[in-house]
């Protein structure tokens, strides 16, 4: 797909939304812990979940308590890029499994970091990143210090983000996680659109154009996405448009 801007389609009332978080609903930031999230946006998505009857989900590579705490508002998700999963907004997550892999690549990089404070460790549960955002020029040692400590263990495999290594078990991705989300309700039958930004949302793009869904870029960049919004500004006017528009949509 070129950089057109291919306006997404008016919504539906069976569709069953999953949305990234960050470059989707909030703009990037230098660290996680930065990000800024829209004052309205936790009333906006609340009010897509109830005119969807539920059938909405954030799928980040977060894990899911970190959203809850940013948007101040829990909602059905898939945390870690599918390793936790949450049906219902009422319902606790389902935690991965951990065999210690994630640790060990933690504990394998934690000197790299310890030598250069812009660079940033995450621990989340089944997997662990590593983010160059600040400091861009590291990315190659980076990524072969990733790739020695993923020589250390087995069953996880290396990803890309947005200046960030992520070392994940290889099956688990945004696609594997809104294809288990479609399975079970309030998600089954509905027709999937799925929205992000980055290279991790691919998978999904590619499950959810396999299902006939709704697929959209945000940003520029060659995608699998059928449409594309130019911003997250330009999103979340979106998100608030078509919330409107299903309210009256009886």
């Amino acid at each position: 797909m070129d950089e057109q801007d291919f306006r997404p389609p008016a919504p539906r009332r069976d569709w069953a939304l999953f949305l990234d978080f960050d470059g989707t609903l909030t703009e990037l930031a230098p660290s996680p812990d930065a990000v800024s999230v829209d004052p309205a946006l936790p009333h906006v998505l609340a009010q897509l979940e109830r005119e969807l009857g539920g059938a909405l989900a954030v799928v980040s590579g977060r894990p899911l308590a970190e959203i809850d705490a940013l948007m101040g508002v829990v909602l059905p998700g898939a945390g870690v890029h599918g390793l936790e999963l949450r049906e219902q907004r009422d319902c606790a997550p389902h935690p991965p499994p951990d065999n210690g892999a994630a640790a060990a690549v933690h504990r394998a990089l934690k000197s790299m970091v310890a030598d250069d404070p812009r660079l940033i460790l995450e621990e989340k549960p089944g997997a662990v990143a590593l983010h160059y955002r600040r400091a861009p020029e590291r990315e190659s040692e980076c990524r072969a210090a990733m790739r020695t400590a993923l020589a250390g263990v087995s069953g996880l495999h290396l990803i890309d983000g947005k200046m960030v290594l992520e070392a994940k078990p290889g099956h688990v991705n945004k696609g594997y996680a809104i294809s288990r989300l479609m399975g079970v309700e309030p998600f089954a039958g509905r027709i999937p659109v799925f929205a992000g930004d980055d290279r991790t949302d691919e998978d999904g793009f590619e499950v959810v154009n396999a299902l006939k869904g709704v697929t959209i870029k945000i940003g520029p960049g060659e995608s699998r996405a059928k449409y594309r919004v130019a911003s997250v500004e330009e999103f979340l006017v979106w998100l608030e448009d078509i919330a409107s528009r299903l309210a009256v949509m009886k």
